[in-house]
């Protein structure tokens, strides 16, 4: 529905987009991720025919939009824009039956009848229908501008950062509209500042950097992309949301400098979770005996920390499991996240100092679970 093929874009001398290709189709909902700079805005505005590239082709269901008026542009993709701001006074019905304008003709009076109440109902804004805007929230007005594309009834849809004016069960609610009309048929490309959301809600996402697509696929292959952290300039752990099963992002960020080494046992996402709190830490880290592609294992890698794996549903060979227990023994504390893996390690945990995962010391703070057992000798209950 949408394609790119080599566009770039310059503001004078600062190249904004440089040589960019990719594809949105029928069905797909693509987020657009990367920092503050990275040409996701300029791109979303080539799309819609606000910008002409300085080179390059786009081409919207086949034409392309240089050989297209902008009223035949806006009957194929409505815009959804980061800035919530309407210079007059309309109301919000009148805003979004503006949405229908592409399809009617100067000498066409008719209301615009079912279109604008589809809309208004999808996006929960029937109750705004007589304010004006400039007297709305910018939440609501961003729910307005949404139900305005809406009315539109074009085939692809453009969103620049649509959810950052929301509270969480409206981010939740707009995006939900936008993946039900592409199970529809609808294209989407959207802007996403919050990387938990694009994993959530994306079936592809594109991290740009520097006016360049850096990484392209699936949102939990982008996510873990070593260039993801060149990207955003900081240290990131992925984990996956035990909710929805999505990826999660969290920005590390500085490490502390602590004494003391702590090895992990168990897998998932608790493992996960106890790797990237005690690396963060600054403890000197190690994990396994885990399963091969396990988050845990995947986060392990992305900190640099020790990690022995092995291959699911089969006996850790034997070499793997002496280097755990090697780990083990140097360990100043050992982190059990489940029972997963132990009874291999038993012997080798012995009388170490023990934090289990799911007990009240650790409920809220593993870090803190381990610093107290630091704080005092092991004893017979440990």
């Amino acid at each position: 529905m949408i394609r790119l093929d080599d566009v770039s874009v310059s503001f004078g001398d600062l190249t904004v987009l440089d040589e960019v290709s990719c594809e949105v189709n029928r069905g797909e909902f693509v987020g657009l991720v990367g920092p503050n700079g990275a040409g996701k805005t300029t791109l979303l505005r080539t799309i819609n025919g606000v910008l002409t590239p300085d080179s390059g082709t786009i081409t919207l269901d086949g034409d392309a939009i240089a050989d297209l008026s902008s009223r035949e542009v806006s009957r194929r993709v409505a815009t959804v824009p980061q800035d919530t701001h309407i210079g007059f006074a309309f109301s919000a019905e009148h805003l979004v039956e503006m949405g229908r304008t592409p399809h009617r003709s100067r000498l066409d009076w008719a209301p615009p009848g079912d279109p604008v109440e589809r809309a208004l109902e999808r996006t929960e804004t029937t109750h705004l229908r007589d304010r004006t805007v400039d007297g709305l929230s910018g939440g609501e007005r961003q729910r307005v501008l949404l139900a305005r594309a809406l009315a539109q009834e074009t085939p692809a849809l453009v969103l620049d950062e649509p959810t950052a004016s929301l509270d969480i069960n409206h981010q939740v609610g707009m995006l939900d509209i936008v993946r039900n009309l592409v199970s529809d048929g609808q294209a989407a490309i959207a802007a996403i500042h919050d990387l938990d959301l694009a994993a959530r809600y994306c079936d592809r996402l594109l991290l740009l950097q520097g006016g360049q697509v850096r990484a392209s696929g699936p949102p939990a292959r982008v996510l873990s992309d070593p260039t993801l952290e060149d990207a955003f300039d900081t240290r990131t752990a992925v984990a996956r949301n035990p909710v929805t099963g999505t990826s999660i992002v969290a920005a590390v960020g500085d490490r502390a400098e602590t004494e003391g080494r702590v090895h992990v046992v168990g897998s998932g996402d608790s493992a996960a979770r106890a790797v990237g709190e005690l690396w963060r830490a600054g403890f000197a880290v190690s994990v396994g005996v885990v399963p091969e592609g396990d988050v845990a294992a995947e986060t392990a890698a992305r900190l640099d920390v020790e990690c022995q794996t092995a291959p699911p549903f089969e006996t850790p060979p034997a070499a793997t499991v002496e280097r755990a227990r090697e780990c083990i023994g140097r360990a100043n504390v050992v982190v059990r996240t489940d029972e997963r893996g132990v009874d291999a390690l038993q012997t080798a945990i012995g009388d170490a100092t023990v934090v289990t995962i799911g007990s009240a010391e650790a409920t809220d703070s593993i870090e803190a679970a381990v610093r107290a057992k630091l704080d005092r000798p092991a004893s017979a209950d440990d």
